[in-house]
């Protein structure tokens, strides 16, 4: 299960929405080892698309420097879809490189009258796609 404060759930699908016809896309940091997402990273989708989103190589770069200075791991890797459900496609999975995070996806369709808004969290490990409950709570 994901437990994420309403806080950071409120960071993801504005940022979705800003970004919105694109695809937005960005890391969740939290301390190594706490499965519990604090410190939100907003990265720019280097591919500036609305069906695909890729970290810029540089920016991913600096940010895996940063969380190795500062003792965490990306606790949550989210990104959005804006004319599909929030299903990771065989894309998404097959770049699920981090097996220990959880990977959000919000489908920002709903601003387009395309269909409801959804965020729905997963585990991706090894191609394979399971789904979790995700916890919104006021604090840790």
């Amino acid at each position: 299960m994901l437990t994420i404060t309403q806080a950071l759930w409120d960071e993801i699908v504005a940022h979705a929405r800003k970004d919105h016809p694109d695809e937005a896309c960005g890391v969740v940091a939290g301390p190594a080892g706490t499965d519990r997402p604090e410190r939100f990273v907003p990265m720019l989708n280097a591919a500036r698309s609305p069906t695909f989103y890729e970290f810029d190589s540089a920016d991913l770069l600096k940010l895996y420097r940063d969380l190795d200075d500062r003792d965490e791991e990306p606790v949550v890797i989210y990104h959005s879809h804006t004319a599909t459900e929030a299903y990771p496609s065989r894309t998404d999975i097959s770049y699920a490189n981090e097996p220990g995070a959880h990977y959000v996806l919000v489908s920002t369709a709903d601003a387009d009258d395309a269909g409801p808004f959804q965020f729905r969290s997963f585990r991706i490990v090894d191609g394979e796609v399971t789904e979790e409950d995700v916890q919104v709570v006021q604090a840790y």
